[in-house]
């Protein structure tokens, strides 16, 4: 990369090794410092990124810079010039061993192994909250789940869940304020149907409660069917819903007995998942329709269209419709209404909607919305409140088509994540039973351990995708204990605790007693990779991209081997550093399971 100089920079005595952000905003801020020593002239933002090959970061800001004052009168040469000053103009600091201008300016920098072995020490002293990531928000939004009252929650609704809940862990270990919200579709057409019907069949519905509905999916269907083939009972439906809504007491009694039956089905799906949400669904917000339509009219944005009250929006050859021909309300005005409550009342900043990719347009037309009426800073400003679609892919079949049973109905939640389980437990057993080791577990323990496994499996193979692409359900690939699963990883986990356990030695008291070095190459390795994990959760949060988590995760146990293979621990000289750096790890991995929302293992 050019001609290469090199520069240490002396470490502070007293410097506090314990500071806030990740060690990317650290470097960011002292690269800041540098910069405004450098080129006081020029408002600029860090670029600090990983280095590869060179350094451990790398700082590039020296080529755009050159192309900034290039010309205006600077002692400046070239890039490489300004690359130097950067360099020299960085403040002294504990962080930082040395750092190397090459190529055209950029900044290599190396870390003190002193100040990575303390930045790990103060973690498992101090707990790994202390590693959390700086957000530029205080309070968001999560909208996910989302399924409909009285239809079933199907594999779309498990992508959904499992993204949402694991964005809300990073945003809350971020020490984010999250609302989770479920926005539930309880307010819609179907309910004119399910009413009718039920009033039709059971005149004494009230007496004999949830048995005169049953399974709801059968009921469901029954009801469909009749309002498909029954014009009679269809009009009635159809005049149900205006009854619903008009707020008619015995239509709302009903509704909510519909609602209470179908939340308890989802319930049993949240459990097992270990997700919390807070539901606030369509009806919650139908009182606000009126009101925020109303602002929306006063600024012009709402134009009358063959008998419907819409929303042009450029770009769009269809306009957005508020209010339907016949004068009932949509998706759209309850998303407004909604979106209108969680700026104004909840004071949201961020407002993240996890949904399919099939409803992208609909959420930018409705986002455009927003910002034709000023709720939200324009589509080239860089500020907060935002709103952003999180948006997935589908789950395939073995055949690459729509995951479905071989009755080519949709896949029941609970059946595929009891089948999770009793697959992972069958697995288990057999192969304690191969190794002898079947005596030292206890019946409670294979059953916690079999459902950590086996639902932890299911959400770590959507998880370690990119969101949005298509990904193929498949049992086998999930539980194979070999590549990038999170069976592997819990393998991985369970053996850096036997490891530590062997040891016979008390980590809690070595925390406070002993020290970590980095003298061995891949201790190196193993430390670095281990303090880039606040940066990794920050990096992840930004883009809405989970993924990024999981990668880090394989990534952390794949080093973590190799340090193993290369560095002995127990009975080394070095056995308390080294334990120490295994407890780090086990650490961080449990706290990448936890942000993943997957129960780590201690023994397997």
């Amino acid at each position: 990369m050019g001609d290469e100089t090199s520069t240490s920079v002396a470490p502070q005595e007293q410097e506090s090794t314990v500071q806030a952000g990740s060690v990317k905003q650290q470097l960011s801020g002292l690269v800041l410092m540098s910069l405004r020593a450098t080129v006081p002239e020029v408002e600029v933002e860090p670029m600090v990124e990983v280095s590869a090959k060179f350094a451990d970061y790398q700082c590039n800001n020296a080529m755009g810079l050159w192309s900034k004052v290039k010309g205006s009168g600077t002692s400046f040469k070239n890039p490489n010039a300004i690359g130097q000053a950067i360099a020299k103009n960085l403040p002294s600091s504990d962080i930082i061993e040395s750092t190397s201008v090459a190529g055209p300016g950029f900044v290599n920098i190396v870390l003190s192994n002193r100040w990575v072995a303390q930045r790990i020490q103060d973690m498992l002293v101090n707990g790994i909250k202390t590693w959390a990531p700086i957000l530029p928000v205080k309070r968001a939004v999560i909208d996910f789940s989302s399924p409909n009252i009285a239809k079933e929650m199907h594999v779309g609704h498990l992508r959904s869940t499992i993204i949402g809940d694991t964005l809300a862990r990073m945003f809350e270990f971020s020490n984010v304020d999250v609302l989770r919200r479920n926005h539930v579709g309880d307010w819609g057409t179907q309910f004119g149907m399910l009413i009718e019907y039920l009033f039709e069949k059971f005149p004494n519905w009230q007496e004999i409660g949830s048995q005169a509905i049953g399974d709801l999916q059968i009921f469901y269907k029954a009801s469909k069917h009749r309002f498909d083939n029954d014009p009679e009972f269809k009009a009635r439906a159809q005049q149900g819903v205006v009854r619903l809504q008009g707020g008619e007491e015995r239509y709302r009694e009903a509704w909510k007995k519909i609602c209470d039956i179908s939340r308890s089905e989802f319930d049993l799906v949240y459990k097992r998942l270990n997700v919390v949400l807070e539901e606030k669904g369509e009806s919650f917000y139908n009182p606000y329709i009126p009101q925020v339509l109303e602002e929306l009219s006063s600024k012009g944005l709402i134009k009358e269209s063959e008998g419907a009250r819409v929303i042009f929006i450029q770009g769009h050859q269809i306009p957005l419709i508020v209010v339907k021909s016949d004068g009932g309300f949509n998706y759209a005005s309850t998303d407004l209404a909604a979106l209108w409550y969680r700026l104004n009342v909840e004071q949201a900043e961020w407002i993240i909607y996890v949904t399919d990719v099939g409803q992208q347009q609909h959420f930018d037309m409705f986002f455009s919305a927003a910002k034709m009426a000023g709720w939200l800073p324009g589509p080239n400003e860089k500020k907060f409140p935002k709103t952003s679609h999180v948006g997935f892919g589908l789950v395939l079949g073995s055949d690459g088509k729509r995951f479905r049973t071989r009755s080519t109905e949709v896949v029941r939640l609970v059946e595929l994540l009891d089948e999770a389980k009793s697959r992972s437990k069958s697995e288990l057993l057999q192969r304690l039973t191969e190794n002898g080791k079947i005596v030292d577990w206890t019946d409670e323990e294979l059953e916690q351990t079999s459902e950590a496994v086996g639902y932890g499996a299911v959400k770590y193979a959507d998880l370690k995708n990119n969101r949005l692409t298509n990904y193929t359900f498949s049992f086998e690939q999930m539980l194979s204990d070999k590549g990038n699963t999170a069976v592997y990883l819990q393998y991985a986990h369970a053996r850096i605790c036997s490891i530590i356990r062997k040891s016979n030695k008390d980590v809690e008291d070595l925390k406070m007693t002993g020290a970590i070095s980095l003298d061995h190459p891949d201790e190196r390795v193993l430390g670095l990779y281990l303090i880039r994990f606040a940066e990794v959760v920050e990096e992840a949060c930004t883009n809405l991209l989970p993924n990024v988590v999981c990668e880090y995760l394989y990534n952390l146990s794949e080093m973590f081997t190799k340090f193993y293979t290369n560095c002995q621990v127990v009975g080394s000289p070095e056995e308390t550093s080294r334990l120490l750096l295994c407890q780090a790890t086990a650490v961080v991995m449990r706290q990448c399971f936890n942000l993943l929302g997957i129960t780590p293992v201690y023994k397997l």
